[in-house]
């Protein structure tokens, strides 16, 4: 295969951190990564994020936007419609694995609706476009910035690299499992790990981390519960220093707009990370 095969094939964004994701054919790019990705989340009483690690139910929550709205569903749960762009909330620190971020309380609506499905007292956040985060210095330029992902704008991997870990288990685990923002085809299986700089379209990424992975996998987006694959094959067959990999962490250089069908031009290849 050669550069030119490769296309963008899929869009994905997370409006809620560690909620439920949505399929796009074509986004914008904004200054965090993907248009409204990950700008909110949960927190606890302490103001620390929440995730399935904590919450598997969380994997249960549904979102959708419309022009003005972001729309969040739950099995026997009313479905609610939440501001696009939150203006009047209280302003609190959060904290994001070692950051703290300034956000804002989205609504005591809100706030009763997530905490009843979870069974748990929780808040719903925003990050308004004044809240600056920085991407990880050692991998990222001063002005990279990002949302609330676990830390880079966007996860990126090839559909090869999916089938060839669906074919080792062998299951057919979705993409949902896997949390990207772009999946692309047309390339081999796990090509992605020697990428170092690529277009999409019109749009430049670096890619300077392989993403290790955590428990959420495991977790099944449709009924919450959590299984042994895909880390026990990834333990097996994508391991190094402890950790288990799958997928690369990218940081965009530009805004545009991405459409599923843009080519993929390979700019800089390096050393396979994680060296596997």
């Amino acid at each position: 295969m050669t550069d030119s095969n490769i296309v963008l094939s899929g869009i994905y964004i997370y409006p809620v951190k560690s909620l439920s994701g949505i399929s796009l054919p074509e986004w914008p790019v904004t200054e965090t990564g993907f248009k409204y990705d990950r700008k909110w989340m949960l927190v606890d009483s302490d103001q620390t994020f929440l995730s399935q690690r904590r919450l598997p139910r969380m994997a249960l929550i549904k979102t959708a936007l419309t022009s003005d709205s972001l729309i969040v569903s739950a099995p026997e749960m009313d479905t609610i419609a939440l501001e696009l762009e939150p203006q009047d909330g209280q302003t609190l620190s959060a904290t994001v694995w070692r950051d703290q971020v300034d956000v804002m309380a989205v609504s005591a609506k809100a706030d009763e609706w997530f905490s009843r499905f979870l069974q748990t007292p929780c808040r719903l956040v925003y990050q308004t476009d004044k809240s600056i985060r920085q991407v990880d210095q050692n991998f990222a330029k001063p002005n990279d910035k990002t949302a609330f992902s676990d830390g880079f704008p966007f996860l990126l991997f090839s559909e090869s690299s999916l089938a060839t870990l669906n074919k080792a288990m062998p299951l057919d685990l979705p993409v949902s499992r896997f949390r990207p923002n772009l999946v692309v085809k047309g390339c081999g299986s796990y090509a992605e790990d020697s990428w170092r700089d690529i277009a999409i379209g019109a749009v430049n990424f670096r890619l300077p981390k392989p993403c290790s992975r955590c428990s959420v996998p495991a977790i099944d987006p449709e009924t919450a519960k959590t299984g042994k694959e895909p880390l026990t094959t990834l333990n097996r067959l994508r391991k190094w220093e402890n950790k288990v990999y799958f997928g690369q962490n990218a940081i965009h250089d530009n805004y545009g707009i991405l459409s599923v069908g843009d080519e993929v031009k390979i700019n800089l290849s390096g050393a396979k990370q994680p060296p596997l």
